[in-house]
């Protein structure tokens, strides 16, 4: 789904899991300092929107997600995830309640798949469970921001600010009113800075939440059954995630970028050696230079220094061994 947007002055289109809104719009850096500051607007448009409605809404989806949400006041915020039986991560949600419905986007293009999940395990319960991505688009305001949100309009508010449902056809004229509009390489950039994992590019076939710092943000380790739950309580009650999250500080004379899947392996064992880890997210900070996100085994020393394919690394902890 190709967003209006795209025709703004210098609006360059994002490829990859991102396609369809812009990567920037001619200033990467000050689309970052905008946002830091509290100031524009992201088009998040290419998101999958998902709404969740009648009596036994809230009962229901506590079943079936990691996350505690029977009792989730409206407009209250949280986020939650859909697993494997084996434990291993499907889906990300990001949800809200506002009285009568449960509004949640997903990644582009997953929503289909959640849908039918969703949809094959209604059995008796009172819901109804509808792919709003056509008429219904999400608007990221960064906290700090004064913008307005129109009347009737579902908002997630977090630390990092607020998530608009906004009606598809008003976006355009909502961020002329309240832009500057903001690419999605700068809001990845400040994703990859708070840390924070997105699925499909910090996950893979086999990942679970432990290994990503997601235990007690989206997973609640004193709710009721739910699919996985099993491999969550067991290696949170008795061992160790076999890999962690970490942040890299990469080496700022490269050209290039290390991309999705670079091979992460110890500085001292050069090119070929043992790989240890691979790069999950990159990206190109205003204040930090170049930075990532990468997922590495257990046992990797917090200190020890890496090279992300032939780019010097220094790491910090994200997710303790």
């Amino acid at each position: 789904m190709k967003s209006p947007l795209l025709s703004l002055p210098g609006a360059v289109a994002a490829e990859g899991r991102d396609e369809g809104v812009a990567a920037h719009y001619g200033d990467l850096f000050r689309e970052q300092r905008a946002l830091a500051d509290g100031n524009g607007l992201v088009d998040l448009s290419h998101r999958g929107v998902v709404a969740v409605s009648g009596d036994d809404r809230l009962s229901w989806l506590h079943l079936l997600l990691t996350q505690h949400v029977s009792d989730l006041a409206p407009g209250q915020a949280t986020e939650a995830l859909v697993l494997t039986a084996n434990g291993h991560i499907e889906h990300a949600m990001y949800l809200v309640d506002d009285g009568t419905t449960v509004w949640m986007h997903v990644e582009p293009d997953t929503q289909g798949d959640l849908i039918a999940y969703l949809e094959s395990m209604k059995f008796f319960y009172r819901v109804e469970v509808a792919d709003r991505t056509e008429d219904t688009a999400v608007v990221h305001l960064p906290a700090g921001s004064i913008a307005e949100v129109p009347d009737g309009v579902a908002v997630r508010e977090t630390a990092q600010g607020r998530d608009l449902f906004l009606p598809r056809a008003d976006l355009e004229a909502y961020a002329a009113a309240n832009g500057p509009a903001v690419g999605i390489l700068a809001y990845e950039a400040l994703r990859v800075e708070a840390h924070r994992p997105r699925v499909g590019f910090e996950t893979d076939h086999r990942t679970i939440p432990h290994e990503l710092g997601w235990i007690g943000t989206a997973v609640h380790l004193q709710k009721g059954c739910y699919r996985g739950q099993e491999t969550v309580a067991r290696v949170h009650n008795l061992g160790k995630p076999p890999r962690r999250l970490v942040f890299l500080h990469l080496d700022g004379s490269e050209v290039h970028l290390p991309g999705h899947g670079t091979p992460v392996r110890l500085a001292a064992d050069g090119e070929e050696g043992r790989q240890l880890g691979f790069i999950t997210t990159s990206a190109r900070h205003h204040e930090l230079g170049p930075i990532a996100l990468a997922l590495v085994k257990r046992n990797v020393a917090v200190d020890a220094e890496l090279i992300a394919g032939d780019t010097a690394a220094a790491q910090e902890t994200v997710v303790e061994p």
